[in-house]
């Protein structure tokens, strides 16, 4: 028969000093012993596998141990420590209450409870998952966990505080266990390693630590797991083969290929990853943390705050270098939205495939900035290679100057746009960033201007070439064409203003009533695009906008099903003869 112990019970914490990431609170447990405030009921909870077991048996042998030392910790010597370490204490009870969750189970511990301990000063009983004990077992305990006889101390264990009665939390000192930091477990690993002889890569325990997610418990068996199929010698590859992890290399390689513009290779290296068995989502879960690590990159500030080995930091600060603040901000958000959308998503690798192409976007799309050097390349490497105009044959207008108010062409004098003119407008509008408040007029509609000292500009919606009259009816439609042709950065508020319908006052005043001071707000923010293509639409050079808060009385008054049902009686009298007829009646 084997001899063989796995790590997590063989390298088990057996003082406080030994606890790996939870100083506080073995320091408070210390010094509580140390100057006799002992309580007579503790609650440990915490997440799984932390030490809150492990803490509460550290506990309950020194607080019987017999020549305590200075620093609150056991002697291991005497017959009370020497009984604990050979599990034939009688002083300390352990109750599981996942398997022992009755009243019964409850008595035969209170009835323990009177009898005092043999060696020792305190019998210590300690109640495991005690959120798994039931109602009527809760409701026995309270008395005896209130008033225990001198000698008695309770330690109770759970992981789930919130299912615990109010009445048992206020009898006890309640001690919240963190989750054990990355560092801290890789200490413990190689540690662990350093006594077994093992070998290893420290990138590999770094994997096992973040796989393992605050668990020493955890971190320990996972361990035990890779040791196995390694052989002796942990290396960073056959760790992520056998945990089934995705390669960082791989998230490397996709941001080069974003910022290069590399559709194609983009769209192969996701095929290579979904052949070798992971999920989409997973995918773009690691990206989005990999391009969290490079905006933390970019701050040595929150250097520290990327878990990882020291060779794989370096390369996230060389390749956040080369990338732009804006771009890793919208990166990771359409991440986050590819993930809220992944479940309920028909075509999920679609959903990631667009998701790559759009982040792909952002990132050509971004302006440059003085203080942080040119951004990414300006144009995509396309699918279709052979169907693609190349860019030094398209003019490029993102760096000319805004040219001043000119009028509009009529349709005779106006070219005929070529296809692939077409093509860079529908781009632009659609993946452009959003524009701030200034607007121009601009080759016969209006462009935004940037505030900052580039003065860059971003094409918007371009009025009509061909002049409208200018009527209360073609005033909502040109409305609603307006808000139709906002970019894609604008859709949120021209949802907003789906519902706002312009009033003509006189030939050359329009007035829009706002619902509440966001939406005021917002429309004093467009007024300076919205009246020059107004005017240019309707040819009206005089033309005005006016904003206001809406009254009360033009709120519109929310029916209930009674009025509703009137006002379609109103609207259609057959409708009643119908209800009369078929004898049905308003619930």
């Amino acid at each position: 028969m084997s001899d063989y112990l796995v790590s997590a019970r063989k390298y088990r914490p057996a003082t406080f000093n030994t606890v790996v990431g939870q100083t506080a609170l073995t320091t408070t447990l210390k010094n509580s012993i140390v100057s006799g405030r002992l309580a007579h009921a503790y609650l440990f909870c915490g997440p799984r596998g932390v030490g809150k077991t492990t803490c509460a048996r550290i506990f309950a042998k020194t607080i019987n141990c017999l020549n305590p030392q200075t620093g609150g910790e056991a002697c291991e010597q005497c017959e009370s420590c020497r009984a604990f370490n050979e599990q034939r204490s009688l002083n300390i009870r352990e109750l599981d209450a996942a398997s022992n969750n009755s009243v019964q189970d409850i008595r035969d511990l209170i009835e323990q409870v009177g009898i005092p301990p043999q060696i020792g000063h305190y019998k210590v009983f300690i109640v495991d998952e005690v959120h798994m004990l039931s109602t009527a077992a809760f409701n026995a305990f309270l008395k005896t966990l209130e008033e225990p006889p001198a000698h008695a101390i309770f330690i109770l264990a759970t992981t789930e505080k919130n299912r615990l009665l109010p009445t048992i939390l206020s009898r006890c000192q309640i001690y919240d266990f963190s989750r054990i930091s990355t560092r801290d477990i890789v200490g413990q690993l190689q540690h662990v390693a350093d006594e077994e002889g093992i070998t290893y890569e420290p990138q590999a325990l770094h994997v096992i630590a973040q796989k393992a997610d605050g668990g020493m418990r955890d971190a320990l068996s996972t361990f035990d797991q890779v040791a196995a199929y390694c052989q002796g010698h942990i290396t960073y590859q056959q760790t992520i083969e056998d945990l089934n992890e995705l390669d960082c290399a791989y998230y490397f390689r996709v941001v080069d290929m974003i910022l290069a513009g590399q559709i194609t290779q983009i769209l192969l290296l996701l095929d290579e990853v979904l052949g070798k068995g992971f999920e989409g989502n997973q995918f773009v879960l690691g990206l989005g943390t990999h391009l969290r690590h490079l905006l933390l990159s970019r701050d040595p500030q929150t250097l520290p705050l990327i878990e990882t080995s020291d060779e794989i930091r370096q390369q996230y600060g060389q390749q956040a270098r080369r990338c732009q603040p804006k771009f890793l901000f919208r990166a990771i958000r359409k991440c986050t939205d590819c993930d809220l959308n992944y479940r309920a998503s028909q075509n999920k690798r679609l959903l990631t495939e667009l998701t790559l192409i759009e982040i792909a976007q952002a990132a050509t799309c971004e302006d440059e900035d003085p203080a942080h050097g040119p951004g990414p390349a300006k144009t995509l490497s396309p699918i279709n290679t052979a169907a693609q105009t190349t860019s030094a044959q398209r003019p490029s207008t993102a760096s000319q100057p805004t040219p001043p108010p000119s009028p509009a062409p009529t349709p005779s004098a106006t070219p005929k746009p070529t296809p692939a003119a077409t093509a860079d407008k529908s781009q632009a509008s659609t993946t452009g960033p959003r524009p701030a408040v200034g607007f121009s007029i601009s080759g016969g509609g209006f462009v935004g201007r940037k505030t900052n000292a580039a003065e860059q500009t971003v094409p918007i919606p371009k009025a009509a070439e061909t002049h409208q009259q200018l009527t209360a009816e073609n005033l909502i439609i040109v409305w609603k064409t307006f808000l139709a042709a906002l970019p894609h950065e604008q859709k949120a508020q021209a949802k907003r203003l789906e519902g706002v319908k312009p009033a003509l006052l006189s030939g050359s005043t329009f007035e829009i009533a706002a619902d509440n001071p966001s939406m005021e707000t917002l429309l004093h923010e467009l007024k300076a695009g919205i009246e020059p293509y107004m005017r240019q639409t309707f040819a009206t050079p005089d033309l005005t906008m006016n904003v206001r808060p809406r009254t009360e009385a033009e709120t519109p008054k929310l029916l209930n099903k009674q009025e509703q049902y009137a006002e379609m009686q109103r609207q259609n009298p057959a409708l009643t003869q119908l209800a009369d007829k078929l004898r049905l009646t308003l619930q």
